[in-house]
């Protein structure tokens, strides 16, 4: 019986295999494969043919079953009884060590609890500009890898600020398990919202491939959906994002595992933003109908880190059409658009789904999350072949001078010579930090200018539902707005200030500006005194 108990299990290390080397097994690359190993895997193989070939003439061709797996004799005794299986960074970074201990390594560099609201935040006006959302209580700039799922269950917006560190606010750069560093408190505080979700969930932990079904549906085998109570889902989430959401533990190859981006691919392989030659490179296996995974033949990180760094929908909502309520039950709750700035409205619009209405003009927007892999798409890096992992993911030495493979994911500008001179070898540290600088400074103006057009709209338009303009005068100002307002918010939600696609960030964020004022023009006219028709 093929089950899905042992669909990522069997190896011992996926967290590193040096990113950039193509993990093809040998029988792919035309090499005659190695002689099976008698230790018992012919038996797992009669029912697991998929794990076969993809173990098989692996780097992990000689890891046994076992490693990662327990209950086996059980098992085979009766496949009722399923195995156990370990899903535990801590298991890969007994071979992998250099990479575990970057990928936990706090990162000074990068401050924590920076809020993108601040005055010298991303959005400064984001509090007048989101009106009543949840993100409002606390939106932060993201700190790394190891602390996406402690920072989401921490953060003010998730579950009214019940869950809390163990040493107060002393406890910032704690590292571990996340019921190790976290306790839950019970107790709401006050100005907090409960925004959290399963969904989200599901994309900075790897705990639950083996409790929650393909896009997040019911299902007897499943632990977990969409619809689950997000609080027993935290409590059952104990690691942060896991090897095996980017390496198959099998046999190495890279991989995805997140369902939205699967489903996303699968609807439009040859058109997707990571499609070349009309074709994308990810091979999705189906598990019995319960999980899908999609492996690539070659490294391509692009694919890798969409996984969570791209704008989707895990939230409730309504129709477009008709204000009715989308619930979690709706598949609509657990989707990636693939679009950027431009082509996102649009889409959400044939999608018939938004997140909220602004509490003053009432215009319909989308809450946009974090769309770096959008954002990317088509950028000057982007078609050079360039990949987040070679910038956010450099070579480094470790004690002993030997490379591998920083898994901290950094920022290039505080590592300029590792991300950019390998590149770019006749420019200096100087020059790259400058240039990087240079251009979001330039991309925040633009931000700060779409952010105060937007709040001159809002402004006008309370006027002028004050004032009483006819309904058709107030509906052309609200499509402006909900126009404005994602080729905007896209920039905010997105982290790198412009530097992934200058051209789009500048394209998008004047469009915003223009959508603004077309608004403001369109509710000043209507207030302008009418003239009297001259007495005959």
């Amino acid at each position: 019986m093929r089950g899905k108990h042992l669909l990522f299990g069997a190896a011992c290390a996926a967290l590193a295999l040096a990113i950039g080397v193509p993990n093809l097994s040998s029988a792919a690359k035309g090499k005659p494969a190695a002689k099976m190993i008698n230790d018992g895997r012919a038996k797992c193989y009669e029912c697991h043919d998929e794990v076969k070939a993809m173990k098989e003439g692996s780097k992990h061709a000689k890891l046994a079953c076992s490693v990662c797996h327990e209950k086996l004799k059980e098992h085979l005794a009766n496949p009722d009884v399923k195995p156990g299986t370990t899903i535990d960074q801590a298991l890969c970074g007994k071979c992998h060590k250099d990479q575990f201990n970057s990928f936990y390594q706090v990162n000074y560099e990068n401050p924590w609890k920076k809020e993108k609201s601040a005055p010298a935040g991303r959005s400064p006006m984001q509090e007048k500009l989101l009106g009543a959302h949840g993100f409002n209580k606390e939106h932060n700039e993201p700190r790394g890898h190891a602390f996406m799922v402690i920072d989401q269950f921490q953060v003010d917006r998730f579950a009214g600020g019940r869950f809390q560190f163990k040493k107060g606010m002393w406890g910032m750069d704690a590292t571990g398990k996340t019921w190790d560093v976290l306790t839950d408190t019970g107790k709401d505080l006050p100005e907090t919202a409960k925004a959290g979700n399963p969904t989200c969930i599901q994309c900075k932990t790897s705990d639950h491939v083996l409790k929650w079904k393909f896009m997040g549906e019911k299902d007897p085998k499943a632990k977990w959906d969409r619809t689950s109570n997000v609080i027993d889902v935290a409590k059952d989430t104990n690691n942060p994002l896991g090897c095996i959401h980017c390496h198959d533990p099998h046999g190495t190859q890279p991989r995805v595992v997140r369902d939205g981006l699967i489903q996303a691919i699968e609807k439009d392989p040859a058109g997707n933003i990571f499609a070349k030659n009309g074709k994308t490179d990810l091979k999705v296996t189906d598990f019995r109908g319960f999980r899908k995974i999609g492996v690539m033949s070659k490294v391509d990180s692009r694919l890798m880190c969409a996984q969570c760094h791209v704008e989707y929908n895990c939230g409730t909502g309504a129709q477009w059409s008709d204000n009715e309520k989308v619930g979690y039950a709706d598949q609509r709750t657990n989707h990636f658009p693939l679009k950027n700035a431009k082509g996102l409205l649009e889409h959400y619009k044939m999608l018939n789904f938004y997140d909220f209405k602004h509490e003053v003009t009432g215009a319909r927007l989308i809450k946009l999350q974090h769309p770096e892999a959008e954002a990317y798409a088509g950028s000057v890096h982007d078609r050079a072949g360039i990949q987040c992992h070679q910038c956010h993911m450099p070579k480094l030495k470790n004690k002993g001078g030997k490379k591998f493979t920083t898994h901290g994911v950094v920022k290039p500008i505080d590592h300029v010579k590792e991300a950019c001179l390998t590149c770019h070898p006749k420019s200096t540290v100087a020059q790259k930090k400058w240039m990087i600088e240079s251009v979001r400074n330039y991309t925040k103006g633009k931000m700060r200018k779409a952010e105060y057009w937007m709040g001159k709209l809002i402004d006008t338009y309370a006027k002028a539902k004050k004032a009483g303009v006819e309904e058709s005068a107030l509906a052309e100002a609200r499509a402006k707005h909900e126009e404005a307002h994602v080729l905007w918010e896209f920039w905010t939600a997105e982290n790198s200030d412009g530097w992934h696609n200058p051209e789009l960030a500048r394209e998008t964020l004047t469009a915003s500006i223009i959508a603004s004022k077309a608004g403001i023009a369109a509710l000043n006219k209507a207030m302008e005194p009418k003239k009297e028709e001259p007495k005959k």
